[in-house]
């Protein structure tokens, strides 16, 4: 840790010493990013016409159309065999019956319980359902597990650190609580009910057998006609004192095949053209809802999509000019981001360069807006970034470098502690460069009441602002691009899986 303050320190020092010279040539393509130009491609990308531009739908095929389109007149290429698509295949799985009855009592779906497991059965299952609590070996000595759907009491916890140890100890399945209140609970099931009708969509993976049934805190008390506070305390000292109830249950599952595609476009650089840096977004979103309104995604991540593109159409004017940059470039538009990180995922595991030739990520996801937190200061020039500083000691300090120089906008680190609860860093498409040592640079610009909302629209924009942060980017990627050395990577990933 020392070394890289050290590092940065250094680093800084040099920065200071060489003043804030401004370089015209950059400054002279960052001219081109118009808040008009923004604000005329988000138009047509978050328009009810690509109906929320959702993963293998319509609307997201059009974006991708209007994505090539715009590679193409710049005179970027399209270097997947001379494509801008890298196509791709994912599987969208549904449950179209689960059932689960205890004792007396049929469960409704997505209201008194969310399947969040995956199983497909032939036949109805019936076994006992024993509470266990807490997932640890003390109580799977007290309790026997083997062929019975276990009650989980997993407050605080994310059911995949707490499934596989039980699983593996011979349960046939699980009923856990993983929140208090039935409030809580009810706004999740409202969520995936909405979904109900789409299935889950991610790569083809063999079925596991683990039906796996999410609970309120208060139907797994009326389950196992036991108060909460004495679920709660059997959960750490005494979970066989609770008795055990018959059950039933039964998961059919359906798989289709989704296509879809990532957008890619290509400037070759010049005399360090094998090194590559990527600048990404992802263009997908949500599409439209159970009411049948349109989520149109204008900040998320519309306002990333067109970043990029206006970055791309700089940095292709000056290659036009003579003004190529030392580095390539890969502007990256990645899909599926909504579902997980797909499309970023698919790329870090195909990729078109080589990940070890990849210098850098810049991740742009939502900076069009104003966010909670600064919604009423005085200062609401901000960006925050994500990420900076955790591989490479000198990531953080050539954007502040070129923040300083060029836009001197607020930049806000609050969310790249590694406790941040929002998990912020785990949710954007930089995650799957990072997690192979690429170091990464993500900026965002916070959450607001519109977020995945339908209200998530052109008009709420504020296109000063996001063209202030987008000439940011572009001056950092200027940059990282044309710097004599790759930043180095001397720190350590710390921040470990999803």
């Amino acid at each position: 840790m020392k070394k890289r303050v050290l590092i940065a320190s250094v680093l800084g020092l040099f920065l200071a010493i060489k003043g804030q010279a401004q370089d015209a040539t950059a400054l002279k393509y960052a001219a081109t990013i118009t808040a008009q130009d923004l604000e005329r491609h988000l138009t047509y990308i978050a328009s009810d016409e690509l109906e929320g531009r959702d993963t293998g739908e319509k609307g997201q095929k059009l974006a991708a159309e209007y994505l090539a389109n715009f590679y193409k007149d710049l005179g970027l290429k399209g270097p997947v065999e001379g494509s801008y698509f890298q196509k791709f295949n994912l599987s969208s799985v549904s449950y179209p019956e689960v059932n689960l009855t205890v004792g007396k009592q049929k469960l409704v779906q997505n209201e008194d319980f969310i399947f969040i497991g995956d199983a497909n059965m032939s036949r109805l299952k019936r076994t006992d359902l024993v509470f266990l609590g807490l997932a640890n070996e003390e109580n799977l000595k007290k309790v026997d597990v083997k062929d019975k759907l276990v009650g989980l009491w997993a407050i605080g916890s994310r059911a995949q650190t707490v499934v596989p140890e039980v699983m593996q100890a011979g349960a046939a399945g699980i009923v856990i609580v993983t929140m208090e209140g039935q409030a809580n609970f009810d706004r999740m099931a409202n969520w995936y009910k909405s979904l109900s009708g789409k299935g889950r969509l991610g790569f083809e993976q063999p079925t596991k057998q683990e039906p796996i049934f999410l609970v309120s805190s208060e139907k797994m008390s009326t389950l196992f006609q036991t108060p909460v506070e004495i679920l709660k305390e059997a959960a750490k000292n005494n979970p066989e004192s609770i008795p055990s109830q018959k059950v039933s249950y039964l998961v059919k599952k359906q798989n289709k095949v989704v296509p879809t595609e990532n957008v890619m476009a290509f400037l070759e650089g010049t005399d360090k053209k094998e090194e590559v840096l990527v600048i990404s977004s992802h263009y997908d979103h949500v599409g439209i809802n159970s009411k049948g309104e349109i989520n149109n995604g204008a900040d998320d991540d519309g306002s990333g999509t067109v970043a990029v593109m206006e970055i791309a159409e700089a940095f292709a004017m000056a290659a036009k000019d003579g003004f190529r940059p030392r580095r390539s470039i890969l502007f990256l538009n990645v899909t599926g981001e909504e579902k997980g990180l797909l499309g970023s995922e698919y790329y870090s595991n195909h990729p078109i360069f080589p990940l070890e030739n990849t210098v850098n990520n810049i991740n742009i996801d939502m900076v069009g807006r104003i966010d909670y937190e600064y919604q009423d200061a005085e200062n609401q020039e901000y960006i925050y970034v994500i990420g900076s500083e955790m591989l490479s000691s000198h990531l953080k300090v050539i954007n502040e470098y070129n923040n300083i120089t060029y836009t001197n906008l607020i930049l806000d680190y609050r969310y790249d502690a590694e406790d941040d609860p929002n998990r912020f860093y785990y949710r954007s498409d930089h995650y799957n460069f990072a997690k192979h040592n690429i170091p990464v640079i993500f900026f965002f610009n916070g959450v607001h009441d519109d977020y995945h909302q339908p209200t998530d629209t052109v008009d709420k924009i504020e296109f000063p602002l996001m063209t202030k942060r987008t000439k940011l980017i572009f001056h950092t990627a200027w940059d990282l691009a044309n710097r004599e050395n790759r930043t180095p990577v001397d720190g350590t990933n710390n921040r470990g899986e999803r």
